[in-house]
């Protein structure tokens, strides 16, 4: 699990990769999952909620940068 502090202090280029990577263990983890061969469930959630963080900090930095008209 990726702290907010950790998430914040990456650049854009970093976040983006580091969703790219996020993303795709995400769908091996449900290909896994769909053919009964993952282990520890509880990984999914934490791959989830890590994504979501991520997004919502690019959210953010992307509102900051629009100019408020």
């Amino acid at each position: 699990m990726t702290k907010p502090v950790d998430i914040r202090a990456k650049s854009v280029d970093e976040l983006a990769t580091m969703l790219l990577d996020l993303r795709k263990e995400q769908f091996n983890l449900r290909f896994q999952r769909a053919t009964g061969q993952l282990e520890g469930t509880g990984r999914i959630q934490v791959v989830r909620r890590d994504i979501a963080r991520i997004k919502t900090i690019q959210a953010e930095r992307t509102r900051a940068a629009a100019p408020t008209a």
